[in-house]
């Protein structure tokens, strides 16, 4: 697979921005993937050398539209820890 199709998107809430200070990266990744699979993407992609990926498998969640109910799209997201020396230039602003 390749790399820019394993990394999606990167997730961005004021609960990632405050994981950021500790140099974790939260970001959407295909389900699909593993972790040594994502590790690999994100040394491709930014340049960098994880130290350590968490998986979390997102569940679907029940959401209203006016009268009918439906669901969510379920979604794997990655957390990934970072050297405190590196940082990725996009969530930096640069």
């Amino acid at each position: 697979m390749d790399s820019d199709k394993i990394i999606i998107e990167p997730v961005v809430t004021e609960k990632t921005n405050i994981m950021r200070e500790s140099h974790r990266y939260v970001f959407k990744v295909n389900p699909r993937a593993n972790k040594l699979e994502i590790v690999k993407a994100m040394n491709d992609l930014f340049d960098v050398h994880p130290l350590k990926c968490n998986i979390v498998n997102v569940s679907r969640k029940p959401k209203r539209v006016r009268y009918k109910l439906g669901y969510t799209a379920t979604w794997k997201k990655a957390i990934v820890t970072l050297p405190s020396n590196e940082t990725i230039p996009i969530f930096e602003g640069a």
